[in-house]
């Protein structure tokens, strides 16, 4: 998962973007990158690191201009290498950089047909790189003038849509015309758009991966990119949308919902917050009336994702909710940390139980959702060893039992514990007395609930369905070979003379 922003303004455009990419820094703490325009040259800064750590104010005094984009990256696959940091740059046509939120099906076939038909050279493993090419051969294709009309570059995404496959939410800027931003036909990955008044008196456009972004930087929330979409906006701060996918079918990814989102944001007209609160009043209802004859004492949420759920899981069972674990914030997400050695030295450096809660009591613990299953047989382990007379265990995910081919860290099939497994077996392997997951039926509902429009959701995770229709064993394979640890631990090596460039940078 990686986070994007652009803005097309009036005044200078560097601080916003750093405040933007700080708050939406939970969607990748592997990498971060700004590129900006002044004049006629692209100024660029990225590195490996927390937005924090990659701009220090030398960094930020180059950056200028009234015009860019950042990113905030973890990797999915390939490795954690800076040259695979975005945004990504290419010269021709005009000069272009990217930045994108997704991923690729079909990057391989993508990525030969660039160097057959286009003659362009992809020079790491990043898809994002391959898209920026297909983008950039498309517009080539448009016009061989130096002008660029909006009907060309919305001819040029609808190409793009026709080619690539899988899942992805771009923002671009083109030198000397503007800024462009699409989101694939199924709309998968979030994108928003926002508006603000400029202190000069103009008007000031923003696109970002979730609407919390925007407030972070005075925008206002205009609307959601719509699945297919291509925005456009110009260097004179004229805006232009049009439809670029024949067939548009929108299938919102629902591990937003439950994972990776703020909870302050809002994503295909849905508050994060609210639905989660209605997953809690979902699972509450179903461990009511599964799990009556059970005396469980206090409901306590491993924070953070799941504490508005386990506040409503408590309310509806009416049983006291306390908070009884504290978390070391500056520790990265642990499912997301490229090896199974350092995912289980992690989760003791990230949480510490508080014994007054768990001492002599039968404790509901309540998750988000449960991946390899490392975390919460660690997580029920401190809680038995801070007193927990019994530990129960839920889930406000249904079984994850496929891996994620859209742009989530989500392991093999093999490395889920949840697959080929039934619940009870997998409550006996994290070492729960009880374990109980969310229906899927529920999920989405709790989601739509607040948006009846949303009639489709990806949850291929969940049912191993996915709705590009062009996931086969083969393409699962590659992916594997692509994000296991060893492979990882190569490609860094491989681009390691890569980095030299980039130390140079602004």
């Amino acid at each position: 998962m990686c986070g994007i922003v652009g803005i097309q303004g009036t005044t200078p455009v560097n601080q916003a973007l750093y405040d933007a990419l700080t708050v939406l820094q939970h969607r990748g703490q592997d990498a971060a990158g700004i590129v900006t325009i002044s004049g006629d040259t692209f100024r660029q800064r990225k590195a490996n690191g927390l937005v924090r750590d990659v701009f220090e104010e030398r960094h930020m005094e180059r950056l200028i201009g009234n015009v860019g984009i950042g990113h905030v990256r973890y990797p999915t696959a390939g490795s954690s290498s800076v040259a695979q940091a975005q945004p990504f740059y290419v010269n021709s046509p005009f000069g272009i950089a990217l930045a994108h939120n997704g991923n690729l099906t079909n990057a391989k076939e993508l990525k030969e047909e660039q160097f057959r038909v286009a003659r362009r050279h992809i020079n790491t493993t990043s898809d994002s790189e391959v898209l920026i090419n297909v983008l950039a051969h498309e517009l080539d294709q448009q016009t061989q003038t130096l002008h660029l009309e909006p009907d060309h570059v919305f001819a040029a995404v609808g190409r793009v849509h026709e080619k690539v496959r899988g899942a992805y939410a771009v923002v671009a800027v083109i030198i000397g015309h503007g800024m462009l931003a699409f989101r694939d036909p199924n709309g998968i990955r979030p994108l928003v758009l926002g508006k603000r008044d400029a202190e000069d008196g103009g008007i000031e456009y923003m696109v970002a991966s979730e609407s919390v972004a925007l407030d972070a930087v005075g925008f206002s929330l205009i609307r959601d990119v719509a699945p297919g979409e291509a925005v456009y906006i110009t260097e004179q701060g004229e805006l232009f949308t049009q439809q670029c996918a024949a067939e548009p079918q929108h299938h919102s990814c629902i591990f937003e919902y439950v994972y990776f989102a703020r909870p302050d944001s809002f994503i295909d007209k849905v508050s994060v917050y609210a639905a989660r609160v209605r997953m809690g009043q979902k699972l509450g209802a179903k461990i009511a009336r599964e799990w009556e004859d059970l005396d469980i004492d206090v409901v306590i949420p491993i924070p953070e994702t799941s504490c508005d759920i386990a506040l409503e899981i408590a309310q509806n069972l009416n049983i006291p909710y306390r908070q009884g674990f504290v978390k070391n914030r500056y520790i990265g997400r642990t499912f997301i940390m490229p090896g199974q050695q350092q995912r289980k030295q992690s989760v003791r450096r990230k949480l510490n139980a508080i014994p007054s809660e768990f001492a002599g009591k039968n404790v509901l613990l309540v998750d988000d959702s449960i991946v390899r299953g490392t975390t919460s047989e660690q997580i029920i382990q401190m809680a038995r060893e801070a007193g927990a007379k019994k530990v129960y265990f839920a889930s406000a995910a249904p079984e994850i039992r496929f891996p994620n081919v859209y742009g989530i860290d989500m392991p093999t099939a093999n490395e889920l514990i949840a697959y080929g497994r039934e619940v009870d077996e997998i409550c006996k392997l994290i070492g729960a007395d009880g374990l109980i997951f969310q229906d899927l039926e529920d999920l989405e509902d709790a989601v739509r609930h607040f948006n009846p429009e949303l009639r489709r959701f990806e949850t291929s995770v969940f049912t191993g369905e996915y709705v590009t229709q062009d996931v086969n064993q083969e393409y699962l394979d590659a992916l594997n070979a692509l994000r296991n640890d060893g492979a990882k631990q190569k490609d860094s090596i491989d681009n390691s003379h890569l980095e030299i460039y980039n130390e140079g940078q602004p």
